[in-house]
């Protein structure tokens, strides 16, 4: 239980409820939050802090937060927050239904930035003063020691930079946590200004956070899990994983891979969990994750022995593998490292181990260029997350999406995107249910044909080709990378007129 795990007499004098601890924050503080996605977000603390700010706005005063996390949070953070309209600025990654429509509506400032550069840039103060740092915690040592939970995110950050800290000690989480953990302290060190990771399990740092105890301005008790994710089976998730599997194996066999593969990094979902499901069964073994969220797939291979040892941000888990990781905490802690994001999601600790890297899209242009975050060019979906520290640094850069979306009215390949986060020298490899086109030393034509012919849905094969040929004969030969400026973005504006991309 919670109140067990308070060991420091400092601490245990500021345990307070909920309710007592959000009435620290005042209206516009800036609030660090830790974690990385569910695994070490707090929990009763934005919660109290939203009744907090219904009870301010009946009165007729103005209760607003600007919130800096680590990634997404959880709705008991996000949700409950936007809807007690309760942000005024957010950033950088968030993944909430009601927090996303407020952002599109110009009801929340949001900033999307990669997830590396957090930190650094709040150090430089690009965010302005953290007044609030709420973090997650399974322990609090004698010593004063934090143990966190299932992530850290930029909870060192937070804590450094804030007037005030706000504890949330979570007896759900057990205490075989302590040691997973990877803190690494060179941020604070002029002379290491980078971190170096000679490969995947190596340890840089300490494994607890620490803050002066006059810091402390609240310890609250829960006893709760992290809000688990679903994983499904998606047929069209199925067959991009296969198709990856055997480009692998290719690459292998004609020696441009080793046979245990470099480190591999994947992003979040159905797609990338099915992924990591399928490489269970291939023919490679002594696999090694350098990677940030850690999901059900990935965690599986560590069990069975497939993969030696997964670096991470996060634990991001459904409620079944949750509950067995838990419970196996002590033999999985040898194999698993949890570190901040500014360290795993560095782009120069993934060049430095030639990752290879998987992360989804929402479409690609028939050039390669891939948009991520933004649908029909304007309404954020959820932000750019970790794929452009990855992608911009990997031995082999794989970009994964289904060929349609809303049941076959677009076309998730088109002639341009209506917005773009990964260039096109960033995608080495496009992958969709319909098939796979390596990208690398390829002109602009010759990887639009290979994408249109390989990726592309059959139904809109005919209109990618067609806009294609006469795009090459504009202006005595249609330029290095031939459009139709007129005609570009049209699809997607037949989508908005009409409710499909089909002419």
């Amino acid at each position: 239980m919670a109140e067990e795990r308070v060991h420091n007499a400092a601490f245990r004098h500021r345990i307070m409820d909920a309710d007592e601890a959000a009435g620290l924050i005042a209206h516009g503080d800036v609030v660090g939050m830790g974690g990385f996605g569910p695994g070490g977000t707090p929990k009763a603390l934005p919660r109290a802090l939203a009744r907090r700010a219904i009870a301010r706005h009946e009165q007729g005063e103005p209760f607003a937060i600007s919130l800096l996390t680590g990634a997404s949070t959880t709705p008991d953070v996000d949700g409950v927050l936007a809807r007690a309209e309760a942000i005024s600025f957010r950033m950088p990654y968030m993944g909430d239904a009601d927090l996303r429509a407020q952002a599109n509506e110009g009801k929340v400032a949001y900033v999307d930035t990669h997830l590396s550069r957090v930190a650094p840039w709040a150090r430089a103060g690009f965010f302005g003063k953290v007044d609030v740092a709420v973090i997650e915690a399974a322990l609090i040592r004698e010593d004063g020691g934090i143990v966190p939970t299932l992530a850290i995110g930029n909870a060192k950050t937070w804590l450094e930079m804030a007037d005030r800290v706000i504890i949330e000690v979570n007896g759900w989480h057990t205490t075989e946590l302590e040691g997973i953990h990877d803190i690494w302290a060179g941020d604070r060190e002029a002379g290491a200004r980078l971190p170096v990771v000679s490969w995947a399990g190596e340890r840089i740092g300490g494994t607890v956070l620490r803050v002066p105890p006059e810091k402390i301005a609240a310890v609250v008790r829960t006893d709760e899990g992290d809000l688990g994710q679903s994983f499904r089976a998606v047929p069209d998730a199925t067959r991009i994983a296969g198709h990856i599997i055997e480009f692998l194996k290719h690459e292998v066999a004609r020696g441009r891979l080793p046979e245990a593969l470099p480190p591999l990094q994947s992003g979040v979902g159905n797609i990338a969990n099915a992924v990591m499901t399928a490489l269970a069964d291939a023919p490679f073994e002594n696999l090694t994750a350098y990677t940030e969220v850690i999901q059900d797939g990935m965690l599986d291979m560590v069990r069975s022995g497939k993969m030696r040892v997964v670096s991470g941000a996060s634990l991001y888990l459904s409620n079944v593998q949750a509950a067995a990781a838990k419970a196996d905490m002590g033999v999985l802690r040898d194999r698993l490292v949890l570190r901040q994001q500014e360290v795993s999601n560095n782009p120069a600790v993934a060049r430095g181990l030639n990752c290879i890297t998987m992360n989804a899209g929402i479409e690609a242009d028939i050039y390669g260029n891939v948009n991520s975050t933004r649908v029909m060019g304007s309404r954020v979906q959820n932000g750019i997350g970790g794929s452009g520290d990855f992608a911009r640094s990997a031995l082999l850069s794989i970009f994964m999406l289904p060929s349609v979306a809303r049941n076959g009215a677009i076309s998730s390949i088109v002639p341009m995107v209506s917005h773009v986060d990964n260039i096109n020298q960033d995608v080495h490899v496009l992958v969709t249910e319909q098939g796979l086109a390596d990208l690398r030393g390829l002109s602009a034509r010759r990887r639009a044909r290979v994408i249109i012919e390989n990726c592309a849905h059959p139904d809109f094969r005919p209109q990618l080709r067609d806009y294609l040929a006469r795009a090459e004969r504009v202006d005595g030969g249609g330029g290095d990378t031939p459009h139709l400026l007129g005609e570009a973005l049209s699809w997607h504006q037949r989508f908005i007129d009409t409710g499909s991309m089909r002419i």
